[in-house]
């Protein structure tokens, strides 16, 4: 069954390969059209139009016979088990390909089937010519005749060929391993994979601004896992390459680098000087005489600030406060300060601390530690009866606590007032007589319990923090530091880092009196107010009903008290301060580091609560309405007073603040940063 030359017409019935995009089909032609022809393509006879270009003719019908209108009908007779047995042996192929590149003549597909087999059996023709647009390298088909290839080209395209091959083996083992989600070490993969592994990790951490390449695209779809941040968490925590706890916006900060060998050495060689005099230590003033503790949580090992009380010759009581000074030791603009200057912060996290300072450092000489030589920044104040600063005075000084105190020790000895620990109490009636003075200007009291997660080797566990006498106590003598040192600054004309809070307009007394205190009503408040101003010039803070005010008794955790600390001591000694303009520069700086500290400890209680609430029996909880967040959307703010927390939550009917509500769970996975509540009366 010769086929016809290469100017015939095809006729209906013929038998032709077609050349479809990427693939090579069988196909019985219906009816010619112009250059196009009407098909019946593969063993399903899909009628389709191609143009002439794309068909091969393997073999013309016969005259007088029936055009055909499926492969599978007569002369073709064709099937895929006739076709697996008719197609080419690898043995008659090689004896082929050696004559043609002995004798280069090109052969028609007839010719060259009847090397190998019968040219004239059209399974046969149809087997070969489907070999021959394979992958196969031993012939080239050029404008429907068959060529041998030469030696150098068969190897060059074998080596091709295993090149690929091995290509698309490690592609398919690593879409296994990626659906197979079991722990692996990265090392046994090759450097591609490895950059992707990469790469997931940037995308795990919230940084997709680089495309996924398509394998890899490929892979995750085989894995089931979309191309978003939090389903390739899951998929990284399940091959072991993320910490199930580890916070997307820790993710290559200088956080999670720690501090560098040689930073950690440094720091090293700072604890072995502290005991060695150091410039400005001659004009330090003995405290030690003071009878001075610290108050601080119970896990707290960074000890920045104590409290004394001193009797004066006339009986006026004396209010030291101690503030830890770093900067004995941290010299501006060393490499210590530098990193800390690029943190701005320690980071109080819910499995521990991540340190503004080098840890042997922040909890080493540089705290104030009980029964220890320590150097601090000491501030004097007296108060008028009413409250208010009667006089001051700021020195560089050496104190040594007597106690290490928690809040519980502390709210104890308030409470029993045991003579021989009578200055507590009398510090904590100043602070109380203080306290009103500031509200009597205006200053809020928001004080209300707050839960919060901590987590350990037992796992996350519900702190709830009560507002107790001690925590009233040190926040109320850590607001007055900051309120004199700011006083100071602004009568010696000293840029310092003040913040400020613009003046809001609250509720009307009678709509307040309406709510419930505590949370509802704060709630009310809150809204109202103004988020804080931080600048190099003095202004009111509204909340705290100050006309100025600095933070400055935590320099050892916060860069921007160290600054404060910095600028009155070189005032005090006569040495060069920040001018406005350059003090303005460095709060610049800061501005970064700080937001995203925020971020990181936000997103840090936020992941521990949801992995708080994924270890919970409990489903539901009694709330109360405060507020709407998205009225549109039904989200609004409740209050769980059992856990001391404000969560959103879909709020059904129509609450108004201060209504009770029934808050039930509805979805949480802590891997996708996802916690949802709905609530209803």
């Amino acid at each position: 069954m010769p086929p016809a030359s290469g100017s015939r017409r095809f006729t209906a019935g013929d038998l032709v390969g077609v050349h479809d995009e990427s693939r090579c089909l069988l196909a019985v032609v219906v009816a010619e059209k112009g250059t196009r022809l009407d098909l019946k393509v593969g063993f399903e006879a899909k009628a389709v139009q191609r143009g002439v270009r794309q068909l091969d003719l393997l073999a013309a019908l016969p005259e007088a016979l029936t055009p055909p209108s499926r492969l599978s009908q007569p002369p073709w007779g064709l099937s895929q088990e006739t076709l697996q047995l008719a197609a080419p042996r690898p043995r008659e192929l090689a004896a082929a390909w050696l004559l043609l590149l002995s004798e280069p003549v090109p052969l028609g597909l007839g010719d060259f089937v009847d090397l190998i087999g019968d040219g004239s059996d059209p399974a046969q023709r149809a087997a070969c010519w489907l070999w021959l647009q394979g992958p196969q390298t031993l012939f080239r088909w050029r404008q429907q005749q068959v060529e041998a290839r030469p030696l150098q080209d068969v190897r060059r395209l074998r080596r091709d060929a295993r090149r690929q091959q091995l290509v698309e083996q490690r592609r398919r083992r690593w879409q296994d391993v990626l659906r197979q989600r079991q722990p692996i070490d990265p090392q046994h993969f090759d450097p591609e994979q490895r950059q992707q592994l990469a790469l997931l990790r940037e995308w795990a951490g919230g940084e997709t601004s680089r495309p996924l390449p398509d394998d890899l695209h490929r892979a995750l779809q085989a894995a089931h896992c979309p191309m978003e941040s939090a389903p390739i968490r899951h998929l990284l925590v399940d091959l072991g390459q993320w910490e199930r706890h580890h916070l997307p916006s820790l993710e290559n900060t200088t956080w999670q680098a720690g501090f560098g060998a040689e930073l950690e050495a440094e720091a090293q060689r700072l604890v072995a000087l502290a005991g060695t005099p150091q410039p400005g230590d001659e004009r330090r003033r003995d405290l030690t005489g003071l009878h001075t503790v610290t108050i601080d949580d119970e896990d707290t090992r960074d000890i920045d600030d104590g409290l004394s009380l001193e009797r004066v010759a006339d009986g006026t009581p004396r209010l030291w406060i101690h503030i830890a000074d770093p900067g004995r030791l941290v010299a501006a603009d060393s490499p210590l300060d530098q990193e800390a200057r690029r943190r701005a912060s320690s980071l109080y996290l819910a499995r521990g601390t991540l340190p503004m300072f080098p840890e042997v450092l922040s909890t080493g000489p540089l705290s104030l530690r009980m029964g220890q030589r320590c150097a601090a920044l000491s501030l004097w104040v007296e108060l008028t009866g009413d409250g208010a600063v009667a006089g001051y005075g700021i020195e560089s000084s050496w104190v040594q606590p007597a106690y290490r105190l928690s809040y519980a020790d502390a709210d104890e000895l308030i409470e029993l007032a045991p003579p021989q620990e009578r200055h507590l109490g009398e510090i904590h009636a100043l602070m109380e007589q203080r306290r009103r003075w500031r509200m009597a200007r205006g200053g809020l009291n928001l004080d209300q319990p707050e839960g919060r997660i901590r987590s350990d080797a037992a796992g996350p566990q519900l702190e709830i923090t009560e507002p107790s006498a001690s925590r009233t106590l040190v926040a109320e003598a850590m607001i007055l530091a900051g309120a004199v040192i700011a006083r100071h600054g602004q009568e010696q004309n000293l840029a310092l880092p003040y913040r400020s809070q613009l003046a809001a307009e609250l509720p009307a007394d009678e709509e307040l009196e309406r709510l419930a205190p505590g949370p509802v009503r704060h709630a009310a408040i809150k809204r109202c107010l103004s988020r804080g101003h931080l600048g190099t010039t003095p202004a009111p803070h509204f909340s705290l009903g100050l006309e100025c005010y600095v933070q400055a008794t935590s320099p050892i955790r916060r860069y921007g008290d160290l600054l404060v600390q910095r600028q009155l001591l070189a005032h005090q000694q006569g040495e060069p301060v920040l001018e406005e303009a350059d003090l303005e520069a460095v709060l610049s700086e800061l501005e970064g580091a700080i937001r995203q500290g925020l971020q990181i400890s936000r997103e840090d209680q936020r992941h521990w609560q949801q992995v708080w609430f994924e270890a919970q029996d409990q489903h539901q909880w009694a709330g109360l309405f405060l507020r709407w967040l998205r009225p549109q959307d039904r989200l609004g703010l409740v209050h769980l007073p059992d856990l001391a927390m404000d969560l959103a939550a879909e709020c059904h009917g129509d609450p108004v603040p201060g209504d009770d509500l029934l808050v039930r769970l509805q979805q949480v996975d802590s891997l996708r940063d996802l916690l949802r509540f709905t609530a209803a009366g």
